[in-house]
């Protein structure tokens, strides 16, 4: 299933990157960030192809969503949540990301948000979708489960009113998103973000981009 967003122009590119990622995980937004820099010290970043993919780091939460205060505290303790905003904000500055922890008031589903982006690969938007996804819930503070904000962010990123508003409702996108994250368990990819690079060789987790400018000159030499 992996590559299916990909057609015969994309695959003719000279790199193709399958992303497991969730709008919701900072790290997904660095290693974003990261990634790019790096395709852009070599010369790929407009002829490289990049295939965001499902992956719920909350995937039983309510359509609704859930206070953010009340998440973080369940999962992290209060103290120790404080004590990662700050970290990640401070790593944030270090990327051009300005990462607005204190105006964030839910933590939201992210299934219709997948089934935006997965609308938006068919269209060839997908990119535009999820750094608009990243922005709104992280600089923005704003709720990214929201119907209301998922519809303006997928216009604003060049989709047709009519294209967002059958993906937010559609149950064949529903079950695309949820048969990727089942391939993604089977694959045993555990956290992200999570890389996989010409369908041959996988990269855990937001690296530096140094690393990645090394790791992709080997690919594009060899």
């Amino acid at each position: 299933m992996i590559g299916d967003a990909l057609d015969d122009e994309e695959c003719a590119m000279s790199l193709t990157i399958s992303v497991f990622s969730d709008v919701i995980c900072p790290w997904c937004y660095v290693g974003k960030r990261r990634l790019e820099r790096a395709l852009d010290q070599l010369g790929q970043r407009e002829t490289t192809a990049i295939e965001w993919l499902p992956f719920e780091l909350n995937p039983t939460m309510p359509a609704e969503g859930m206070e953010r205060a009340l998440y973080r505290a369940r999962k992290f303790g209060a103290e120790r949540s404080a004590q990662l905003d700050a970290q990640m904000a401070e790593l944030g500055r270090q990327e051009g990301i300005d990462f607005a922890f204190d105006r964030m008031t839910r933590t939201p589903s992210t299934r219709r948000a997948h089934m935006l982006i997965a609308a938006a690969s068919q269209h060839g938007r997908a990119d535009p979708v999820v750094d608009a996804l990243f922005r709104a819930y992280f600089e923005e503070g704003r709720d990214v489960g929201d119907l209301d904000v998922l519809r303006e962010i997928g216009v604003a990123s060049g989709l047709d009113r009519a294209v967002v508003d059958d993906a937010l409702g559609n149950e064949q996108l529903r079950q695309l998103v949820e048969a990727v994250e089942r391939q993604a368990a089977e694959m045993q990819v555990s956290g992200v973000p999570f890389f996989i690079v010409d369908r041959k060789w996988a990269v855990s987790g937001a690296q530096p981009t140094e690393q990645w400018v090394g790791a992709l000159q080997d690919q594009l030499d060899g």
